[in-house]
């Protein structure tokens, strides 16, 4: 470190918005954020929630990233601007994109402009179950298991499944794409000013976690993999790569055009990217066996270790283990729920309805009065449904669900899953329903824990980081008592963009590891829930209803 003050901005692309902040390298205190949500995902364009199909528009990626940087450096000041010297990029995955020979996204092509198949295929999107499944039974034939790595089950939520889906369904993106691309690796080679795909660099993160990219395959698995399993598959992996990088190496430095763009300066370094809840374990100071929860929509559950405990072990199950995919020099393990803040905003926009639908028609209110109604209501409505479901009583026979909502991420993946509700009856209120929801994304999270200690990994404490661990004492206090440990929120309400620029400041050579940026940068935690020893007995009977009701469950796919 100098004296002279040093700045760095982290870029944290999440499922409805980006934010990016400016930090200040020595102690990693916010100077600005700005956040951009995304018009054109907000009007769900190019999506149909009944088909499970979720598309973004690059657009509304390279809008956001330009309104939110251009918003900080406002806000900022000239001075900060000047000692801007990196910025890192997190993004959702697998969110891939087909592009073409000079990497640009054929949606921003104007004959591909509202194509979806043209468009980022959103990590949520489970348009690919079929391709996943076909890809997991033919995986059973070859002597190298090449799923070892992911937790020995591939997922429709990750990079070839919805590759070959694309290709399968749409015959124009099949005749036009030349590679397919992560949206975290993408944005480096944006700003980066690249113009050949075959420059991208991919990060260790997206490939190894959802592109079976292994150390011990001499990268991706070969050709003969791929082409066997569909002949539409052959000759990606020659447009696809075989090195990658952490995300503490450089991916380049800003071009000439996205300075000008954002004012900034062409020496400021642009990192190699990785996925939100990797950096978001960075930004959050994740420690080694302790789990790192990023709390969103979803969950993604991040667990360091270091590589000498982690030989010979394979965790069944997980959405994979990769050596520096969080912290380099570190296996990164990486499991999560596919629904946990989606849970409770669809139990939200149920009982939301009449509010929705029917205060428009009445004739009681103008339409102005209306809008600023229905904004007030449903914004109350998960807070006062915590408060009544905190006041009931623990009952063993209470309402009882399962969290998979939108299929189940881990452990063992199985996206054709649904959540189940049982035990309703004349008596079952809104509180008690969505109770029921709280403890059942709870109980997914007591899952993923014990499927770590069964393969030999100890869990030794949670981090919670993201909306709901900040938002949600009653869910965080429930969660400590269905896990049975404590619960340390982390202080910093964008932890996910202070983990970028945690990395921002290594990439810039400002720290030498990455460890030492989060010692510095971290700030520590704020909150921190214990159990309360007396409900263990309670939520121990539950949970073992709740794996009861979920194998039943399993067997009506």
């Amino acid at each position: 470190m100098t004296d002279k003050p040093q700045y760095v901005i982290g870029v944290d692309y999440g499922s409805d918005s980006v934010r990016s902040v400016i930090v200040n390298a020595a102690d990693g205190k916010e100077l600005a954020t700005s956040v951009f949500y995304y018009p054109r995902w907000q009007k769900q364009q190019y999506c149909d929630a009944a088909k499970n199909q979720f598309r973004q528009h690059p657009l509304d990626y390279i809008e956001g990233l330009e309104s939110t940087i251009k918003a900080c450096i406002t806000k900022a000041g000239p001075e900060v601007a000047a000692q801007v010297k990196a910025i890192a990029v997190d993004t959702t995955g697998s969110t891939p994109v087909a592009v073409n020979k000079a990497g640009v996204p054929l949606a921003l092509l104007p004959e591909f402009e509202h194509h979806p198949a043209a468009m980022f295929v959103l990590w949520k999107d489970h348009t690919s179950v079929k391709e996943a499944a076909e890809i997991n039974e033919h995986a059973t034939k070859f002597d190298t298991n090449y799923l070892q790595y992911v937790g020995g089950i591939y997922s429709s939520e990750w990079f070839w499944a919805k590759l070959l889906h694309i290709l399968r369904t749409d015959e124009i993106v099949r005749n036009n794409i030349y590679s397919w691309v992560e949206h975290c690796d993408w944005i480096p080679f944006l700003l980066t000013g690249g113009t050949n795909a075959d420059d991208i660099m991919r990060g260790r993160c997206s490939s190894g976690h959802k592109a079976l990219w292994a150390e011990e395959f001499g990268g991706l698995p070969p050709d003969e993999f791929f082409s066997s399993l569909d002949p539409l598959l052959k000759g990606f992996t020659e447009r696809l790569y075989k090195d990658t990088y952490t995300s503490d190496v450089s991916a380049g430095k800003l071009s000439a055009e996205w300075a000008e763009r954002l004012g900034l300066s062409t020496d400021v370094v642009i990192g190699v990217g990785a996925f939100d809840a990797h950096m978001g374990a960075v930004g959050g100071q994740i420690e080694p066996y302790h789990l790192s929860k990023v709390m969103g929509t979803s969950t993604c559950d991040i667990l360091v270790a270091p590589n000498r405990d982690m030989d010979g072990k394979l965790v069944k199950g997980i959405c994979g283990q990769v050596d520096g995919s969080v912290i380099p020099g570190m296996a990164g393990l990486e499991a999560g729920q596919s629904a946990f803040g989606d849970t409770y905003a669809w139990f939200k926009n149920l009982v939301a309805w009449p509010i929705q639908n029917l205060l428009n028609n009445s004739t009681v209110v103008d339409v102005q009065t209306a809008e600023a109604l229905k904004e007030e209501m449903i914004g109350k409505i998960i807070p006062e449904l915590s408060k009544a479901a905190a006041a009931l009583p623990l009952d063993e026979k209470a309402e009882l669900a399962t969290d998979w909502f939108n299929g189940r991420r881990t452990p063992d993946a199985n996206q054709l899953l649904k959540g189940t509700i049982t035990g309703l009856g004349l008596g079952s209120d809104a509180p008690r329903v969505f109770r029921a929801l709280a403890e059942a994304t709870c109980f997914g999270a007591r899952s993923i824990v014990e499927r770590f200690r069964s393969e030999g990994v100890p869990v030794e404490g949670i981090i919670g980081i993201g909306g709901v661990a900040k938002k949600s004492p009653y869910i965080m206090q429930m969660m400590a008592d269905v896990l049975q440990m404590p619960i340390r929120i982390h202080q910093f309400e964008h932890t996910c963009a202070l983990g970028a620029a945690m990395f921002a400041a290594t990439v810039a050579g400002i720290y030498p590891k990455v460890e030492e940026a989060m010692e510095a940068m971290g700030g520590g935690f704020d909150v921190e829930y214990f159990p309360e020893a007396g409900n263990a007995e309670f939520y121990n009977k539950r949970y073992t209803q709740y794996n009861t009701l979920g194998k039943f469950t399993e067997t009506t796919v």
